[in-house]
């Protein structure tokens, strides 16, 4: 195992950078960069997620690139890689390669022949593209059993039938026995089926084909059935993943027969076998903790050209907050991650998105609601520094230099008013207010009415109530009033305009604010 991944590494070492655009697209992953970075994450790719197809990958742009130079054979760097050449069939079992794979110091066999729709061996080179199905986070595959093969419709019937058989090598038999339990007779290294649309023009994600129904040897295996749908008028989705055959293999040298029902309703679609191990979401974000820790001084940097003067914009940001409470389950982070593709700087809790991911896969980022698929995951350094240092508060605030102050929050506001009281009311003989009763009996509101008073209301159960109009006044009262506004006249003359009498209005307090 050891050579195969020198030699995979050597091969890397000699690529061009469109070689190694090529390959880091092949795996989905960013192929921007300067030539030095982009070979850093070839070889992260060979190291830690080296497979039969990462390699035949490299072997094929590692032969393209030298048969453009010369029409000599290939040079081989040390000894030609057996994994990547194609499965010999079942009569020739005898003299199957063996194919090394992730584990240490371990070999394992590739499959002794495979059939499907009555096709025998496939072709050592084909001119036409192969599908490719996408690489699942919580599945780390161990062995390809059956490369993606379309299915065939053999008449002119809905449903079809097509047929694939096969046998375990002892080695792949003793993987199986071996591994532990994730669940009461579900084993971690298992045997799984996937099927996808026939489309080579990108990685394909998992779709089953309308009627399916998988039958291996004499039994049927259960297929993921439906999401109910609340909504009215939207058709149920039903969850597409791998679907585990391991429980009715014959776990042993003897032949599986494994018979795919299917209807063929115009949509072309590919099945595989794979020999997978089963991760968890423990397990993923242990890995995630070893290789996906973004250093804080880098998260700092990137604080900092999130805040940088944009010279053509007429608004400086001074500063952009951070909640330090996952938007999944809306409690305190503990490990904050974001994806690398994301532009924002809120971050949510990697245990809950990989257990939540683990229950029913979308990858989605719950901030920006865009894909965050676990290769692109990272730990916010910074930010991990930031929760262990600050305990006290739910928001903190990035500066443009890059540091950061909490944000508490504020305590809550007093039911009483705060801001001053206006009293409406009749105004005394100087035109100013008159100071309400604090008294809760049947006292008057405001001072009572003098000469050029007006009538007011009373207070019973510290609520005014209704003015009193005395209709009794004969015509002697009304007399004295003007002989009392001649007067007021009067002195306007001598000592200047009096202030206006103010109207009484409906007594009450009206706050200022």
């Amino acid at each position: 195992m050891a050579a195969e991944l020198v030699e995979a590494k050597n091969m890397v070492m000699s690529f061009r950078v469109s070689d190694l655009q090529m390959l880091l697209g092949f795996v989905g992953r960013s192929k921007s960069g300067l030539k030095h970075e982009l070979v850093t994450r070839a070889l992260q790719l060979v190291q830690f997620d080296c497979s039969p197809e990462l390699f035949k990958k490299i072997k094929e742009l590692y032969e393209t690139r030298y048969a453009k130079k010369s029409s000599e054979p290939v040079p081989q760097p040390h000894r030609p890689l057996d994994p990547l050449t194609m499965h010999s069939t079942y009569e020739r079992a005898s003299s199957v390669p063996r194919t090394p794979l992730t584990g240490p110091n371990i070999d394992y066999p590739v499959l002794y022949g495979k059939y499907l729709n009555g096709l025998g061996r496939f072709p050592a080179k084909t001119l036409k593209p192969e599908v490719r199905l996408v690489k699942l986070p919580f599945f780390n595959m161990l062995d390809e059993l059956l490369k993606p093969t379309e299915l065939v419709p053999q008449n002119n019937e809905k449903l079809q039938e097509s047929p694939c058989i096969f046998a375990l090598t002892p080695r792949q038999v003793e993987l199986i026995r071996n591994s532990r339990e994730l669940q009461p007779g579900v084993k971690a290294v298992q045997v799984v089926l996937r099927i996808c649309y026939s489309d080579t023009s990108s990685p394909q994600e998992d779709q089953y084909p309308p009627n399916i129904a998988v039958k291996v040897n004499h039994s049927y295996c259960s297929v993921p059935g439906y999401y109910p749908s609340n909504k009215p008028g939207v058709e149920p989705k039903r969850p597409c993943r791998p679907i585990n055959l391991t429980h009715l293999m014959y776990l042993s040298s003897a032949t599986n027969r494994i018979t795919v029902t299917w209807g063929n309703y115009g949509k072309s679609y590919s099945v595989a076998l794979y020999l997978v191990r089963q991760l968890t979401s423990s397990e993923l974000l242990q890995r995630l903790k070893t290789i996906g820790v973004k250093h804080p001084e880098l998260c700092k940097a990137l604080v900092k050209e999130k805040l940088r003067l944009d010279p053509d914009s007429e608004i400086a940001t001074t500063g952009v907050r951070v909640s330090l409470i996952c938007p999944l389950v809306k409690m305190r982070l503990s490990v904050p991650c974001r994806a690398e593709t994301c532009a924002h700087l809120q971050c949510f809790d990697a245990v809950f998105y990989l257990q939540m991911n683990e229950k029913k896969p979308t990858w989605m980022c719950p901030v920006c609601d865009k894909p965050a698929p676990y290769d692109q995951l990272i730990i916010d350094g910074l930010l991990s520094k930031i929760l262990s240092e600050c305990e006290d508060a739910d928001e903190i605030e990035y500066l443009v230099d890059g540091s950061w102050c909490p944000i508490r929050a504020e305590k809550e506001r007093s039911c009483s008013p705060q801001c001053p009281i206006l009293v409406l009311g009749t105004s005394d003989a100087n035109g100013l207010l008159s100071t309400p009763s604090v008294n809760g009996g049947g006292g008057s509101v405001l001072g009572g009415a003098g000469s050029g008073g007006c009538p007011v209301g009373s207070v019973e159960n510290g609520k005014p109530g209704a003015d009193v109009v005395d209709l009794t006044l004969d015509s002697s009262s009304s007399s004295e009033e003007e002989e009392e506004e001649e007067e007021d006249e009067e002195d306007e003359d001598e000592e200047g305009p009096r202030p206006k009498r103010r109207c009484p209005f409906q007594k009450g307090l009206v706050s200022a604010c």
